[in-house]
């Protein structure tokens, strides 16, 4: 976690401006990072950062005239021309690799500790110590252990039973279903990921997802459904490859695209490989989830790159990247040899 006098700095950067503008990334812990700010703050704009994470020069062009401070969160990369241009200030926080970037507000705990795992949604919650619901969803699903927790599991015990393990309310628990009717409703086509999302900004209870009392709500719940049953069919047949070490599933892409969700499940479902590589095809490249508790994934990356056409980064544990098709076969050798 961040110290303490940041986490005030950050709810002061909300207090002080009229017209703030969030970006975030398309996950729980992106989405749950900007609830937080935004519904303490009762005000804002805001747009989705899917597939790369990070924040190009051109993103101005999302950023209405009216606004007078741009918030980023959980996105690992800023173009320094995106700083350099936008004429506002830009607060930006996140848990990934920290980067140097002059123009910027920068709060990531991984500069000080530099293998400190702390959700966004978890340093957002401390700053304005509000929404507990909200902030557990975003740091619970990105199997990010925090203190504040311990107040959760007491207040909520009704929708996590006696489960304390991160992965086990993940994949057990009605606790864990409401993550995944967020992150479901994140997939899919744009003009309905922003329904969602409005939705989303509106809710004044979460809970109320799981037992819908307004049409917006049982909109919610119907799209987790219905991507819910494309995934478990995809889960199924990745989970033939058991006997992999490396765990290697590509599968084919359909309507929406896999790879977080099952790079959390995979390994809870298929526990003790050294490293999973879960990918699917796009556009003559093999887009990526890793997860590895035996390798540094972050260095192994950065080795591999040299020796194949890739590019990505993440997290020590976890990662995303993109592999030409071509050095995928060389890919997995190397993660291999890694082992």
């Amino acid at each position: 976690m961040i110290p303490k006098k940041e986490l005030e700095q950050i709810k002061e950067e909300l207090i002080e401006c009229q017209n703030p503008f969030f970006f975030f990334h398309d996950d729980p812990d992106g989405l749950c990072s900007f609830l937080l700010l935004y519904r303490f703050k009762g005000e804002g704009k805001f747009h989705i950062v899917k597939n790369r994470p990070i924040i190009e020069e051109n993103f101005i062009r999302f950023v209405p005239e009216e606004c007078d401070k741009v918030f980023v969160l959980d996105i690992a990369m800023i173009e320094q021309g995106f700083a350099d241009k936008i004429k506002k200030p830009v607060v930006w926080i996140d848990h990934h690799a920290p980067q140097k970037l002059s123009k910027v507000k920068y709060f990531n705990p991984r500069i000080k500790k530099p293998d400190e795992y702390t959700a966004v949604s978890a340093i957002c919650y401390k700053a304005i110590n509000q929404d507990l619901l909200i902030g557990a969803l975003g740091t619970i699903g990105d199997l990010s252990k925090q203190t504040f927790l311990s107040k959760f599991f007491k207040e909520y015990k009704s929708l996590i039973g006696n489960h304390r393990d991160l992965f086990d309310i993940t994949f057990k628990t009605k606790f864990g279903k409401l993550i995944r009717i967020i992150e479901f409703n994140l997939a899919g086509k744009t003009k309905d990921i922003k329904k969602s999302l409005v939705i989303f900004s509106k809710t004044k209870n979460f809970t109320d997802f799981l037992e819908p009392k307004t049409e917006e709500q049982e909109y919610v719940l119907r799209k987790y459904e219905e991507i819910d049953k494309e995934y478990q069919e995809v889960l199924k047949e990745g989970m033939k490859f058991k006997k992999d070490e490396p765990y290697v599933y590509v599968y084919k892409e359909g309507n929406v695209v896999f790879g977080g969700e099952l790079g959390k499940e995979i390994p809870y479902r298929i526990p003790g490989k050294k490293v999973y590589i879960i990918a699917r095809e796009k556009g003559g490249r093999m887009l990526c989830s890793l997860r590895s508790k035996k390798i540094n994934l972050v260095e192994f990356l950065k080795k591999a790159f040299h020796s194949v056409d890739g590019f990505g980064g993440g997290h020590p544990v976890a990662a995303g990247c993109s592999v030409r098709k071509e050095d995928f076969d060389k890919f997995v050798e190397l993660a291999r040899e890694a082992i």
